[in-house]
């Protein structure tokens, strides 16, 4: 066996530190690697939150433009179309019978009270007597007139008389004139004794009572004719001029059980109210129960159709007093965005300032924080079974 010697030794020797030194470098390096891909519990906690976001599943739909009606609302008073205030031409005359109350439907030229007319008709006899006596009197006259008319011409008689006569005569027929006149009066009197209905309609008010003195013009009744009433609407500076004439509303009775009332406009008042700067619009109701004179209502006018953009209620998230939406971009990511809210219908929304090309978060906007990654769910029928089950997989 051949021995080695020294120097082949300590080569052998160095030799293998250096391959010790080399994996031993190795290991270090192979161990710094593993500590650098080892993720931190910071990092496990962001890898887990970002794995939470993008977990979430959303419904988006895109904003539709839809053409709605448009209306504004308003307050006023029911009120009469025109109420005739019937009262007394007599003066001195107790009522002796009243026919009517209030409610009560009347007709033209219906009796709704009677004035005690015995002196009147006394009154009238006595023009009739005095009447008879002109005439008789007239008569007289005409017929010594004409005698005296032949004379003339024979000189037995002087232009003096026969101008008398001729004077006898025009004085007989004016007394003849004072008595039917006077008739006239009396029998007008008479007939001013019932208290009639100048047209018809429903009455409102009654304070003739029986045995009180009529006056000339005290007020006995009060009418609403045809029995026609009228909406007042206090509508304000800016909406007045968004009415025209003809254009129709809906009243709304204080029972809810009643139907709403459509009417039409029927006048716009010139002026305005100095103290409460509202306008008056008058629209004319149709015969209906459903209101009342003196009751103070809502109703609504209708302005015909305008276009909208719209999107689902249920899209819509309400934070701190304003109104919200979620945007989702291509990258699946949303955005907040603030939005004004317009007009109502039904399930919908209309929104004022939003693109119509855009993608809304439909549901879950409850859930959803700005920047949050979601999955979009497809073709799912809008139904409440499909929306249990995109909120449960949002949970």
């Amino acid at each position: 066996m051949v021995s080695q010697t020294p120097q082949k030794i300590n080569k052998k020797i160095w030799f293998v530190l250096a391959i010790v030194i080399v994996l031993v470098i190795i290991l270090i390096i192979v161990r710094q690697i593993g500590i650098a891909k080892k993720p931190t519990d910071t990092d496990k906690k962001k890898a887990e939150s970002t794995e939470q976001k993008a977990a979430l599943t959303v419904t988006v739909v895109q904003p539709e433009q839809q053409n709605w009606k448009q209306t504004f609302t308003a307050n006023g008073n029911v009120a009469a179309w025109q109420e005739v205030v019937i009262g007394s031409e007599l003066s001195g005359q107790r009522l002796t019978k009243v026919n009517v109350n209030v409610g009560d439907k009347v007709k033209r030229g219906q009796v709704l009270a009677e004035i005690n007319s015995d002196t009147i008709r006394a009154d009238l006899a006595s023009a009739k007597a005095n009447y008879a006596e002109a005439q008789a009197v007239l008569t007289d006259a005409i017929t010594n007139y004409k005698r005296i008319q032949q004379l003339k011409n024979t000189g037995a008689i002087s232009a003096q008389e026969s101008t008398q006569y001729q004077t006898s005569q025009a004085t007989a027929q004016a007394r003849l004139d004072a008595a039917r006149a006077q008739i006239q009066t009396n029998q007008l009197r008479l007939a001013q004794t019932q208290v009639i209905a100048p047209d018809n309609g429903v009455i409102s008010t009654r304070s003739a009572t029986v045995g009180s003195l009529a006056q000339t013009g005290q007020e006995l009744f009060r009418l609403i004719r045809d029995h026609r009433l009228e909406w007042r609407a206090e509508v304000t500076t800016t909406d007045l001029y968004k009415l025209k004439q003809g254009m129709t509303a809906r009243i709304l009775s204080p029972d809810p059980t009643q139907p709403a009332i459509t009417g039409k406009v029927r006048m716009i008042a010139p002026v305005i109210d100095p103290q409460t700067r509202y306008g008056l619009v008058y629209v004319d109701l149709p015969p209906t129960e459903a209101v009342r004179m003196g009751m103070f209502v809502k109703g609504e006018f209708d302005l015909g159709e305008k276009s909208a953009l719209t999107i689902p209620q249920m899209a819509l998230l309400l934070r701190d007093g304003f109104a919200y939406v979620f945007i989702v971009d291509k990258n699946n990511r949303v955005t907040q965005q603030k939005v004004t809210v317009g007009r109502r219908l039904g399930s919908r929304v209309e929104i004022l300032d939003l693109a119509a090309n855009v993608k809304v978060v439909s549901s879950g906007t409850g859930f959803l924080a700005d920047g949050d990654l979601v999955h979009i769910a497809k073709d799912i029928p809008d139904t409440p079974l499909s929306k249990q089950l995109v909120t449960t997989q949002e949970h």
